[in-house]
């Protein structure tokens, strides 16, 4: 990576502070592979495929969480640009709106400016991140029985903003010469997910054809 393009992902334009994982446990150890496979400069397809003899479950949070941290700073890099009066409806181009819902005030689908549905979409990822009923970070606590489609779930909407920032604001990406480290995080995610089937064909949709050129 260039110091200038390091320069625009350190700086501090995060929505909220990382999540790490601890020293000395199963899944910082996943994390320092995974991490090493991909500086490697090996093939993505490779990188995201489950390793011989490790859990689903420590694979699929290991990446659940590094994804949030790296998509959450590639939005950073682009928040200040992405306004309620520039992006008035949370969108992939014309033909695809995103409607937020929860269990709390968002009852129904409900439509949003982009970076209300992008507050809400962090704050809510966070949550079940830092939750420890869901992504356990003590040795010999299991994960919950339906933790692979409360992932499914946040790998969807963490899509929504590869969406979103791709339609709506690349022109920013490649004005700070960042298009190249953006489209490897995206490749990456797509690789994971797909591999894991871990996000419906249909989502994928919006970007169709740019992953078709991309990904081959």
């Amino acid at each position: 990576m260039s110091i200038a393009l390091k320069q625009v992902f350190n700086k501090d334009k995060t929505f909220r502070p990382k999540r790490k994982f601890e020293p000395g446990t199963q899944r910082f150890e996943l994390h320092k592979r995974a991490q090493a496979s991909l500086n490697s400069g090996v093939d993505l397809r490779a990188a995201v495929q489950l390793p011989h003899g490790e859990d689903l479950n420590d694979w699929v949070a290991v990446h659940v969480v590094d994804f949030f941290n790296r998509i959450n700073l590639i939005y950073g890099t682009v928040c200040e640009f992405c306004t309620e009066k520039t992006c008035p409806i949370m969108s992939g181009g014309p033909r695809y709106e995103y409607r937020w819902q929860d269990d709390h005030k968002y009852k129904k689908p409900t439509a949003l400016p982009a970076p209300h549905y992008m507050n809400l979409l962090m704050d809510w990822i966070e949550v079940q991140i830092n939750n420890e009923d869901i992504f356990p970070t003590s040795i010999g606590i299991p994960f919950p029985k339906n933790f692979i489609p409360i992932c499914k779930k946040i790998l969807c909407r963490l899509f929504r903003v590869f969406v979103h920032v791709y339609i709506h604001h690349f022109d920013r990406i490649i004005q700070m010469g960042a298009e190249a480290h953006v489209n490897t995080c995206y490749k990456h995610f797509y690789y994971f997910c797909t591999e894991l089937n871990l996000i419906d064909r249909k989502e994928l949709e919006p970007l169709k054809e740019m992953t078709s050129r991309m990904c081959h």
